[in-house]
């Protein structure tokens, strides 16, 4: 017996972040009606910069988006990476063109605000996508005919809705989650990232063009453009407790500059340079707790939220919008099924790559002899050797 869903009931999707956002557009592709609920007044992106690696920009030129991108992103030819405590250069990664060429795709650097208004405009001009703000589902209820009665409020007001499933992309603090038995609250990892973006006329001309990883014990820095090159994007990952009542805050400048005192001078004048920083607390989920439940699943964040150590958090969200609209085509016949597919196509990959940043993030800050091993190592590896080290990761297809 078929327990098949009207195509004419729509998906709910609780977040309007890239996940979220990417999935709508990726469904619609496959003929669902979509509604995308996001709690908050207005669309915004918190964050700074992002790296969206040829995995990511794959799937977002299957949907149309790369060529409305490609002005607000940078292509960095290469990521140099150098040591924190002398200053010196110790390896090359070819990016830019060799990426290109090896994978299909480029390999840019964007501010996260630019590559959810891009999405969030191509949303609002695809039809049958419908996006709510100030709405968040609070409940749900399940039907005799084999699909959900979705309850949540639109600015303030309650709504009754059926659809045929929720789709949860809202995030490390996922409220969906708390709907999916067996579920693990996101987990502060001890270390917080100070964020600021510069203009690009404000800093020297040595920290233009290629991006830039600088290692140190208990911290490493990251530099990249991003706003088509008119911006500079510093990102400081540092071992330190979390003290503030929320998850984001603003942070003091000295208390960085004495985190990296013993930094490289040119270092310690590029981050007094922005007389503002933001920090945020650097939580995770995970990968291998459960996704889905009967027609509920979970994605991007909400499922796997991952350290910024591989910089592959918003790429495997967007993966996840491919994989889960593959496994769930307007004729999907038994979506608690299809949802379960999702989930298993996507868990190995993900919980693989969140192990890799868990493991970067103690390579990264390695002191006495784990670091001149790792310095040497870097050293002497040739350029390309380096970058063909993230071809599983980069040379990913939704085909696969």
């Amino acid at each position: 017996m078929s327990n098949g869903v009207s195509p004419s009931l729509p998906i709910v999707i609780a977040g309007a972040g890239i996940g979220g956002l990417t999935a709508a557009l990726a469904l619609r592709r496959k003929g669902h009606e979509v509604l995308l609920l996001e709690r908050a007044e207005e669309v915004s992106e918190v964050g700074a910069g992002l790296q969206l690696s040829p995995n990511a920009c794959h799937v977002l030129n299957q949907l149309g988006v790369l060529d409305a991108l490609e002005p607000h992103a940078f292509a960095p030819e290469n990521l140099r990476i150098s040591s924190g405590k002398t200053g010196t250069q110790l390896a090359r990664v070819p990016l830019g063109d060799f990426v290109r060429k090896r994978h299909g795709s480029p390999f840019w650097v964007i501010h996260r605000a630019d590559l959810q208004q891009v999405l969030l405009q191509l949303v609002r001009e695809t039809s049958g996508i419908t996006v709510q703000l100030a709405s968040e589902v609070h409940s749900l209820e399940s039907s005799p005919y084999d699909h959900l009665l979705c309850k949540y409020e639109a600015s303030g007001s309650p709504e009754r809705l059926e659809c045929s499933a929720l789709i949860g992309a809202d995030g490390v603090w996922s409220k969906t989650r708390k709907l999916i038995p067996g579920h693990e609250n996101a987990r502060f990892s001890g270390q917080v990232a100070y964020r600021a973006t510069i203009p690009i006329d404000q800093v020297p001309e040595r920290w233009h063009g290629d991006s830039g990883l600088w290692l140190h014990k208990n911290a490493h820095l990251v530099h990249y453009q991003v706003r088509g090159g008119n911006e500079l994007n510093v990102v400081v990952l540092v071992a330190e407790p979390w003290e503030d009542e929320t998850w984001s805050a603003r942070a003091d400048k000295e208390t960085l500059k004495h985190a990296l005192k013993d930094w490289p001078t040119e270092i310690l004048n590029l981050i007094s340079i922005p007389d503002q920083w933001l920090k945020w607390a650097l939580c995770s989920v995970d990968a291998t707790g459960p996704w889905t439940h009967g027609h509920v699943a979970l994605m991007g964040d909400a499922a796997h939220a991952m350290l910024p150590y591989m910089a592959q958090g918003a790429a495997m969200a967007i993966e996840d919008a491919a994989i889960l609209a593959k496994h769930l085509p307007a004729s999907a016949e038994n979506i608690p099924a299809s949802l379960r597919s999702f989930e298993r196509q996507r868990k190995s990959r993900v919980a693989h790559i969140q192990a890799i940043a868990r493991k970067n993030a103690q390579v990264f800050h390695f002191s006495g002899i784990p670091a001149i091993i790792r310095d040497t190592v870097l050293r002497y590896s040739k350029p390309e050797a380096l970058t063909a080290r993230f071809d599983d990761i980069y040379g990913w297809r939704s085909q696969q």
